[in-house]
């Protein structure tokens, strides 16, 4: 679970500061105010992560990735050359990383709860990684330029001595990507050999931050399944009803209802269902095969009890852009981060409102941490009102606003009180409603009096 983060000359960005990350984060604003740059930053190292060319320093995108930066010189601040691009982030480990001693294999040289990543890249005729660095505790390892010889890298290890093979001192190539330890970093040492497994935290850290978009596929008439495991939903949640297929195909992914005697266990669809009946979306839905031993399904939705069946296609838009959302909450494996834009686009306000219900619910019952970006008043309300009925603590839940500047973007944590109340609230966060409700009356009196008149 991703704890803090920080940007520093990223886009709109010349400093976030240090950024808590609850279980829950949201991310209000105007347009253009740099809230999805900050979801951006950690899209960009996941894609890099995910990236083939172990020689790209940072994965900016293209048409295919999970965003299109452009070129490194599109998203430093600014366009400014000069300066470096410095992200940080900070994660919890889902299980204790145990490091041994290389040159024995028996003694434990650290237990490691949780990680901090830093790395700093600047366009020196191509993108160049100046340092990065993984520390925890009061330890860190990393990279760096030589101060003399910029083209050459050093390790740093902070307190930890380095014993280095017999034989000419060969310098250090650059890293892998912009968090790597390239070979070398372990073929020149006797002791190092354990650099790979930071990287490989990171990476796996990565693999389990999920992402849909705020663009979200059109419902079709029938869908295609041949029996694919996706991952997720897809940044437009093209694969919804593939995971949804899978899920019933492992069996193994159920939802956990707490009971006071007994917890009883309900299938993904199920718990989906449930949810879009509460939310007055439809009464009932189902994934049917067109025919036997074929790959072709379709989902048919019942608008109310004795309604017939009809075809999602043939039903409101708001159902097939909410069910990506749900199917990715219920379907993400626990210790997942979802991140989210705009997950309200497309629907009614009293939805928007459950819909925030359904990310308290998968963060509290399925350990599932949900960052997300958004518009919606009703939305930040009904988190209000839940801190307020103790069922989410002020702990669990983080919320900033994000407001643009003359030259950069700034960002203002919300303070929320044990009661749900901002005491900080910003000037018009969600426009001028009450202004607008003072006209109204007023243009209304004006015209009762010209009729009088």
């Amino acid at each position: 679970m991703i704890t803090n983060l920080r940007a520093k000359n990223f886009k709109s960005w010349a400093d976030t500061g240090d950024l808590r990350i609850a279980p829950l984060t949201g991310f209000f604003g105007t347009n253009s105010s740099g809230k999805t740059s900050i979801l951006q930053m950690l899209l960009t190292l996941k894609q890099t992560a995910e990236s083939a060319d172990r020689r790209q320093v940072l994965f900016t995108g293209d048409k295919n990735s999970l965003v299109d930066l452009g070129t490194f010189y599109d998203l430093i601040h600014n366009h400014e050359r000069n300066k470096s691009v410095e992200l940080k982030l900070s994660w919890d480990l889902p299980e204790e990383l145990n490091i041994t001693n290389p040159e024995t294999e028996k003694e434990i040289l650290y237990s490691i709860e949780s990680l901090s990543f830093t790395t700093s890249i600047r366009d020196i005729k191509i993108p160049t990684v100046e340092y990065f660095l993984y520390q925890f505790d009061k330890h860190k390892f990393g990279m760096s330029q030589n101060e003399s010889q910029r083209a050459r890298y050093k390790l740093d290890t902070g307190d930890y001595k380095t014993k280095r093979v017999p034989g000419r001192v060969w310098p250090l190539p650059p890293p892998v990507k912009c968090y790597g330890f390239p070979d070398e970093a372990i073929g020149y040492f006797q002791n190092t050999g354990f650099l790979p497994q930071f990287v490989l935290a990171l990476e796996q850290m990565f693999s389990r931050t999920l992402y849909l978009g705020p663009l979200r596929e059109y419902p079709q008439r029938n869908y295609i399944w041949a029996g694919e495991t996706p991952s997720d939903v897809g940044r437009k949640g093209e694969d919804a009803v593939a995971a949804l297929l899978a899920a019933r195909d492992d069996g193994k992914r159920r939802f956990r209802i707490r009971g006071k005697k007994k917890n009883r266990y309900i299938t993904i669809e199920q718990r989906i269902s449930e949810w879009m009946q509460k939310m007055a979306l439809i009464y009932s839905f189902e994934l049917k095969s067109i025919a036997e031993n074929r790959k072709d399904y379709e989902l048919r939705i019942k608008k109310s009890e004795n309604s017939s069946e009809v075809l999602i296609t043939d039903v409101g838009f708001g159902v097939s852009q909410i069910l990506p959302v749900l199917v990715l909450c219920y379907y993400a494996p626990e210790n997942s981060t979802i991140i989210l834009e705009q997950p309200e686009i497309h629907l009614h306000p009293s939805v928007q409102a459950m819909l925030a219900d359904v990310l308290m619910e998968v963060v509290k019952e399925r350990k599932i941490q949900v960052i997300f970006e958004s518009h919606s008043e009703y939305f930040l309300h009904r988190i209000q009102r839940r801190v307020a009925e103790q069922q989410i603590t002020p702990d669990q839940t983080v919320l900033y606003f994000c407001s643009m500047g003359e030259t950069a973007s700034h960002i203002e944590n919300l303070q929320l009180d044990l009661s749900g109340n901002i005491s900080n609230w910003p000037k018009d966060f969600f426009g001028d409603a009450t202004g607008d409700l003072v006209a109204m009356t007023e243009a209304a009196m004006r015209r009762q009096m010209m009729a009088e008149s």
